[in-house]
């Protein structure tokens, strides 16, 4: 058990250290620098893939929850380390999706600039930080972390519209930490704690002459949050962020939204759920309908986008008001099928920024800024590395559009895939809530418009990319870069067959999240579980 423990916080030092050696080898020393990545990386795929197991097979109680406490101080003081089974999901996720980008950016673009590997590694540091945090201000403390680190891959490549967005990108986000910053200060001051366990019991019992000061600090939070997740309108930032970062990067960043997600889900069913006194369901409609008009501007910038980069971007609004809309409803059922969702959309996203680059290879100015930057940056010993890229052959054009198709069919939820069963779920929850209101047929309405205008956006771009373009001019590749495109596909497809057992997980990690399923177990185990200590 005391070996389970340790795993907790081996996914927050498992990069930390990679970051450290990765820093202290010289920049020309690529491959040597590429291997510590792609190791590291693999290394944490097993951790965070050893805490799924434990979490989704100790039983639909809080036996599945696992505190860490550093330093061997008693809770609620303690720095507190959770791994229940939606944080253990998320950590597997980033996981995944780290190593396959690593992997896509082996084949050239990891030589596009300086320090890549670094920021990689503390960017995943501070994204299994923030999933597996149990209280407030090291949530805050990792949500730095992780943009600190996504601002120097954000500009990676360089690029004037890479510049030009990675310092639009900048700027808010530093204007989100200021406001992160006050609400967690506002919600100390009123609770006098920052324990996530320790707020859900404490918040009932808040005096109501300060109740206001608390939903005022909560309600900044959420603000900090919805940026970060992109609800309109304070997603103006992401579509053209995510389109310009470079596409291993962009694979990468299709979590970075999820963060805000996952915090608001935990918060909102923990701190302000049922048994939270006055405060309960707080900010929940603002969440619905924000959701709701989240997912139509998505469904507008979908159709509209020209080229497949900005189109992904846009399908990051369609995956995100989704997600922001169930999670208003606060119901474990309605929020099981958002997480299969969740999983099923960043796992095709980030599938789409990596293929959106091999498609259009050749087509646009991409190409000749990542020959120039590869120039400065790359290998001096092997200066050949940097422009071999494969041959192309009619089996690679053929790949392409097969996945390209199967792309389409998962961001569209259209049948037989995984999309469309994690699109079901959700509906099937929403009516099984009772006599739908007004606003839950507004939901499902625009849940099938959006599938449909994914399709024509995909179709046509299908069309214009693989009917045309590829007449004269098809894209070479290399192994490295197909294999995680096809590695997170089958990821998709394995959901598809696996769908029953994997909807039953997402049920349990729903069930968790609320205090009584979350705060004993948590707290009863920071008295006993070893950080350090016996």
């Amino acid at each position: 058990m005391d070996l389970l423990q340790h795993l907790s916080i081996a996914p927050i030092l498992l990069p930390l250290l990679a970051g450290i050696v990765l820093a202290l080898i010289e920049d020309r020393h690529h491959d040597a620098k590429l291997a510590v990545n792609v190791v590291a990386t693999a290394a944490l795929l097993v951790v965070a893939l050893l805490l799924l197991w434990f979490t989704a097979t100790a039983g639909p109680d809080a036996a599945a929850t696992m505190s860490y406490r550093l330093g061997d101080w008693p809770a609620p003081f303690a720095i507190v380390l959770v791994a229940d089974p939606l944080s253990a999901l998320m950590v597997a996720l980033t996981a995944v999706l780290a190593l396959a980008t690593v992997s896509f950016s082996a084949a050239r673009w990891h030589l596009a600039g300086q320090h890549f590997h670094s920021l990689f590694q503390l960017q995943l540091m501070g994204l299994c930080g923030a999933f597996l945090t149990g209280d407030l201000f090291n949530l805050f403390v990792f949500f730095e972390l992780l943009l600190a680190a996504s601002y120097g891959l954000m500009l990676h490549g360089s690029g004037t519209a890479r510049v030009k967005a990675g310092l639009h990108y900048i700027a808010v986000n530093l204007a989100t930490s200021s406001l992160f910053l006050i609400g967690v200060s506002l919600i100390y001051a009123v609770t006098g704690t920052l324990n996530m366990a320790d707020l859900a019991l404490r918040i009932p019992l808040v005096p109501e002459g300060d109740r206001m000061l608390l939903e005022a600090g909560a309600a900044v939070l959420g603000v900090a949050f919805l940026v970060k997740a992109g609800m309109w309108p304070l997603s103006f930032w992401l579509p053209t962020t995510y389109a310009a970062a470079a596409p291993p990067v962009a694979g990468l960043f299709a979590i970075m939204s999820k963060v805000g997600i996952y915090a608001l889900l935990r918060l909102s069913m923990l701190l302000f759920g049922e048994g939270s006194g006055p405060s309960a369901g707080l900010g929940a409609e603002w969440l619905f309908y924000g959701g709701l008009a989240t997912l139509a501007f998505g469904t507008i910038g979908v159709l509209a986008a020209q080229d497949m980069p900005r189109m992904a971007g846009y399908s990051v609004l369609v995956s995100s008001g989704t997600l922001l809309a169930m999670v208003g409803y606060q119901d474990a059922a309605v929020t099981a099928g958002a997480l299969f969702y969740l999983v099923v959309s960043t796992l095709a996203l980030a599938c789409f920024f990596l293929l959106a680059e091999l498609v259009e290879r050749g087509r646009g100015a991409e190409a000749g800024v990542l020959a120039l930057t590869l120039e400065a940056y790359g290998d001096d010993e092997e200066p050949e590395h940097a422009e071999e890229v494969g041959v192309a052959t009619p089996a690679t054009l053929a790949l392409l559009s097969i996945a390209f198709a199967a792309c389409a069919l998962l961001i569209s939820g259209m049948p037989p895939l995984s999309g469309f069963v994690a699109k079901f779920a959700m509906i099937g929850a929403l009516f099984d809530l009772g006599d739908p209101a007004p606003g839950t047929w507004g939901l499902v309405a625009l849940l099938i418009v959006s599938g449909l205008a994914a399709s024509i956006a995909m179709l046509r771009a299908g069309i214009n990319t693989f009917w045309v373009t590829f007449d004269s001019d098809v894209p070479r590749v290399r192994a490295t870069e197909m294999a995680p495109v096809l590695g997170l596909l089958g990821l998709c497809v394995l959901l598809t067959v696996a769908a029953g057992p994997a909807t039953d997980f997402m049920a349990e990690a729903a069930a968790l999240l609320p205090p009584t399923g979350y705060a004993p177990a948590v707290l009863d185990m920071a008295a006993t579980a070893a950080g350090g200590g016996p």
